[in-house]
């Protein structure tokens, strides 16, 4: 297997009395969508302006196609683009004006930047509005706009801090196509924080960030597996009788409603005998069921269970953690 293009190695950084990144590692191959997900507060912004050189760790090392960020910053940055939570557009210059001004502040020339930026629109569909004010655009083309600015210098680590917030679906899964085609066919390899967890589907791999710590990851089949045969479906009424008989049992850890149905994650071995308990439990209570079985866990299962898990992984037995 080749050497990852990205390597974090034991990251720390404090702010006060307040450890946002406590002990992070991951690595990224390079064609590899590697993505961050957790709770608001995580680390998982602060994560990543420490690996693009914003942010100083307090200890800890980041090393980027080969180079350190401690001792060869300008080289390491070289390779990186990044496009944070909230992009800056310059809403009264037009699309090309916008990447050129990022391009000369990279030092680059119009013979290095112009032909990559039109290459660059074309490829997120924005070619025909070059000269077009920025301030004119939808929010989805702005988006696309920031996706085409961190490219100009022909990146080889993309770092994408929630791209997608506040856009419509459409957009969401316009974007997510560019994004896979860079990791697919440019081979570039990119780490991406989302909130969603339908985007975290798509990552090959994906770290769970949780008080400043990545306290699980794997491949998302691998992290649905942690709950096989631990997430029973319910369906029925009313709801009230539902959730309360639900929350009743002891052998249910969590309820978490879906729709019209709720998704209740139990003990492992125990789910056949709280589908037992519960029907009598409910029908006695004057409920209905319409379904009661066991499921294929969502992301958003793995997501409720880890967020919420105060103990460590290896007593919970998911495995090592760092």
């Amino acid at each position: 297997m080749p050497e990852p293009f990205l390597v974090v190695d034991h990251l720390y950084r404090s702010f006060g009395s307040v450890k946002a990144v406590n002990d992070v590692s991951l690595t990224v191959q390079a064609g590899q969508i590697y993505g961050l997900v957790g709770p608001d507060g995580a680390g998982k912004t602060t994560t990543l302006r420490l690996i693009c050189g914003a942010f100083k760790p307090d200890n800890g090392s980041v090393m980027i196609g080969g180079y350190s960020l401690d001792h060869q910053a300008e080289q390491a940055r070289e390779t990186i683009g990044y496009l944070s939570q909230q992009f800056s557009l310059y809403e009264d210059l037009t699309v090309l004006e916008n990447i050129r001004f990022l391009a000369e502040v990279r030092g680059l020339s119009s013979e290095d930047w112009l032909p990559c930026a039109r290459e660059n629109l074309a490829f997120v569909g924005l070619d025909a509005f070059e000269n077009r004010l920025a301030g004119k655009l939808s929010g989805g083309m702005k988006q696309k706009l920031g996706l085409a600015c961190a490219l100009v210098n022909r990146p080889r680590l993309l770092l994408l801090d929630e791209p997608t917030t506040g856009v419509d679906p459409v957009t969401r899964q316009d974007f997510w196509q560019l994004v896979i085609r860079l990791a697919g066919e440019q081979g570039m390899a990119v780490l991406v924080c989302t909130p969603y967890m339908d985007e975290a589907s798509r990552c090959s791999h994906i770290g769970f960030m949780r008080s400043g710590r990545i306290i699980q990851d794997g491949s998302p089949s691998h992290l649905r597996k942690m709950l096989d045969d631990r997430i029973l479906e319910l369906a029925g009424g009313p709801m009230n009788v539902l959730l309360e008989s639900s929350h009743f049992d002891t052998d249910v850890q969590d309820v978490q409603r879906f729709g019209d149905r709720l998704h209740l994650r139990v003990l492992p071995g125990k789910a056949q005998d709280v589908k037992r308990r519960l029907s009598k439990r409910i029908h006695s209570a004057g409920g209905s069921i319409e379904k009661i079985e066991i499921i294929p866990p969502l992301l958003e299962d793995v997501f409720i269970d880890l967020a919420g898990e105060g103990m460590s992984m290896n007593d919970a037995g998911y495995g090592e953690k760092p």
